[in-house]
């Protein structure tokens, strides 16, 4: 080789260096994937299973809200310029306030839905559970922004006023579903009764001791979907 050419070679493999030392971290540098940021909320434990998880639930309350406050807001402004128009054009009077006032009571509750929901669903992510106090915490902070406004007097007030309803609701809900629900022992024992009536119809059915209409009221009230009444069940037919 010449001794020219050498050179250029040299020169141009010592440029092309610093653009690989560069480039290599750059490769190496994992790339995110969506399913890692999906991830983030799927160890939150939503308690309620029939809602959307986390951040869809902010979309879903405040849109809810605002069908809420506008079919309400519709309802009570068209009573109440019913009520206020004069004889012969209610309808009309009626109409107008609901159409002009049912919209703006459908945005405040809009607000406030998706202000809450924003942060429960942020102290949800960031306590990784979701239990009452995120609930009661929300409804206290979503008082105190909303009516950051007025000063800190008011929005302190109106605070401790959202955090205490929301302690009323979540403290109603949480006793409605202890009384409504079954606790484990309730349904173990609903269970085992469930499968010792059905052994007794399997056996009674093998001896032929019940065939036709008899049969399938006593296997509906084995299963647990026709309830026992009391002779009826022990003669295996209807009463």
């Amino acid at each position: 080789l010449k001794p020219s050419l050498l050179l250029k070679w040299q020169l141009r493999s010592q440029n092309s260096l610093p653009s690989l030392t560069h480039s290599a971290p750059l490769a190496a540098r994992p790339c995110p994937s969506q399913h890692s940021s999906m991830t983030r909320w799927s160890d939150t434990g939503d308690r309620d299973a029939g809602r959307e998880p986390c951040p869809d639930r902010i979309v879903e309350d405040l849109g809810g809200a605002f069908g809420m406050g506008a079919v309400g807001g519709f309802i009570w402004h068209f009573v109440k310029g019913a009520r206020n128009s004069p004889a012969g054009d209610r309808w009309t009077g009626a109409m107008y306030s609901a159409r002009n006032r049912a919209p703006i009571l459908g945005g405040n509750f809009a607000v406030w839905g998706g202000t809450f929901s924003s942060f429960d669903c942020t102290l949800q992510y960031i306590r990784r559970k979701d239990d009452h106090w995120n609930a009661i915490a929300s409804g206290f902070l979503t008082g105190g922004v909303l009516a950051a406004r007025g000063g800190w007097k008011a929005a302190s007030r109106n605070a401790v006023i959202g955090g205490v309803l929301l302690g009323i609701i979540e403290g109603v809900a949480a006793l409605l579903m202890k009384s409504t629900s079954k606790s484990p022992r309730e349904m173990a024992l609903e269970q085992m009764e469930q499968t010792q009536q059905m052994d007794e119809y399997q056996k009674r059915k093998d001896a032929g001791e019940i065939s036709g209409m008899q049969s399938t009221w006593q296997y509906l009230q084995a299963s647990g979907l026709a309830p026992s009444m009391g002779g009826a069940s022990s003669s295996g037919s209807p009463a």
